[in-house]
């Protein structure tokens, strides 16, 4: 028979409360016993060397008038005097003991085999008196009857225990079973198509239950966002590959009727054109796709300020021949390596030049710097051109996302969210400023 995952937490609740409870009683139990038979044993053998003196000092009538005072306060005692053989002389006790007389410190033995001595045990010490024995001691049974009680009580709190067991094991199962079925009840509704359900967290969000609702959370999120991405694109694509594609048609049929040779390179060359814009959006989206593939084991150890020189090294000549002045900063001193993906990374800030290139020409400055705090690098490139506006920046950073005044210009509003892309993957993200004037475009990298 299957045991559903809510009945074996409680049932490992029960058990858990249960072998603590036995365990905690065992060690009291043997402690308390171990204790019992301890002071048993220190106070007999004070007895035997109390009433051993009287002997010495006084001889047998002051030990048989110190063993009667004793039994009149205390009614357990045992004090006799026995000869070799075992039989009493005088003194509290059975006629014969059941074994032989031998000196012993301390022992735990059964006193007579008749009488109402018969079966009972005591705890003794015996002591040699001259050519007879002195056996001093206490019956049992006040002992007894105390651990009997100890006993009971210990099997009580092991019972109360147990109960206690099943109740926090039903509180618990309740507890596990409300937060499972919120989550699964989560999970349904996103199965079902309710992409806006999400688990949500109790109290302070800080026990595992929490945790896994915040991860949840964040993975439908991502999921949402990737969903509203894909729909973007997809209707993007249809709108804005409707302009090339229709001017490749356009450019091809006039190159097919055209009668002169100069009016067929024309539209051939046009041709081209469009099918290199068409070419970059598409691989663009494949760089972007291929972005949120790569997973953060991906990245690797290296060097920013070496990424940074590489790709100063590699655009000063196309800035300097754009007529521009290209401004690198970097870090006085050296900076520890960060782990990253050198590939997207370096295309990321190739696509923020570019991007100054294009639209910041008219400020005639670009500058690539490297920042660095103790939990985050900035990658920063900043342009002289006319900026972002505020209100415009979420739409820049969209795919496809082109302001109206660069419609004007080749490109297919990627760049940016490309590069928003791979600082995701970077567990950073991207930052649009105001450089006053021009853009300051920042790719943020924790550290």
């Amino acid at each position: 028979m299957r045991i559903s995952i809510t009945a074996r937490l409680a049932l490992l609740a029960v058990l858990l409360s249960l072998i603590t409870s036995l365990a905690l009683a065992g060690l009291i139990w043997q402690q308390t016993h171990d204790d019992a038979i301890e002071a048993l044993r220190r106070d007999t053998a004070q007895q035997a060397d109390a009433f051993a003196a009287v002997y010495r000092s006084g001889g047998v009538a002051a030990l048989t008038e110190a063993i009667t005072d004793a039994q009149a306060d205390d009614d357990s005692l045992v004090a006799l005097v026995v000869d070799r053989g075992g039989v009493r002389r005088l003194g509290v006790g059975p006629d014969r003991l059941a074994f032989a007389p031998a000196a012993e410190s301390f022992r735990i033995a059964m006193l007579g085999t008749s009488g109402d001595w018969a079966g009972q045990e005591a705890g003794i010490a015996i002591r040699p008196l001259g050519r007879d024995w002195l056996v001093t001691g206490r019956m049992l049974d006040d002992w007894e009857r105390a651990q009997r009680t100890i006993e009971r009580a210990l099997l009580l709190a092991v019972l109360l225990s147990l109960v206690l067991g099943v109740c926090g094991g039903l509180v618990l199962t309740r507890y596990v079973t409300r937060r499972l079925n919120r989550i699964a009840g989560a999970v349904d509704a996103v199965a079902a198509g309710d992409l806006t359900r999400r688990v949500g967290t109790e109290g302070g969000g800080g026990d595992a239950f929490d945790r896994l609702s915040l991860r949840i959370d964040g993975m439908l999120d991502r999921i949402d966002r990737l969903m509203a991405e894909l729909r973007i694109v997809t209707d993007s694509i249809a709108h804005d590959l409707r302009s090339p594609i229709a001017r490749l048609r356009a450019r091809a049929e006039a190159a097919a009727t055209a009668d002169h040779p100069q009016q067929r390179e024309v539209a051939l060359a046009g041709l081209i054109a469009e099918t290199d814009l068409v070419m970059r959006m598409l691989a663009v989206l494949l760089e972007i796709s291929r972005s949120e593939a790569v997973t953060r084991d991906a990245l690797v150890a290296l060097d920013p300020v070496e990424l940074i020189e590489e790709i100063a090294d590699l655009y000063a000549p196309v800035v300097e021949e754009a007529g521009m002045r290209f401004d690198v900063e970097l870090p006085p001193g050296p900076v520890a390596p960060v782990p990253m993906h050198r590939e997207l990374l370096s295309q990321a800030l190739a696509n923020l030049i570019d991007n100054a290139l294009r639209h910041g020409a008219a400020g005639g400055a670009i500058a690539l710097s490297l920042t660095t705090t103790t939990e985050e690098l900035r990658l920063t490139a900043a342009d002289r051109g006319p900026g972002i506006a505020a209100a415009d920046r979420a739409q820049a950073l969209s795919r496809f996302g082109r302001l109206d005044r660069a419609r004007s210009l080749p490109g297919a509003g990627l760049g940016l969210a490309l590069v928003e892309s791979v600082a995701r993957l970077h567990g950073g993200r991207l930052e649009l400023g105001d450089n006053d004037p021009g853009l300051i475009a920042t790719i943020v990298v924790p550290v």
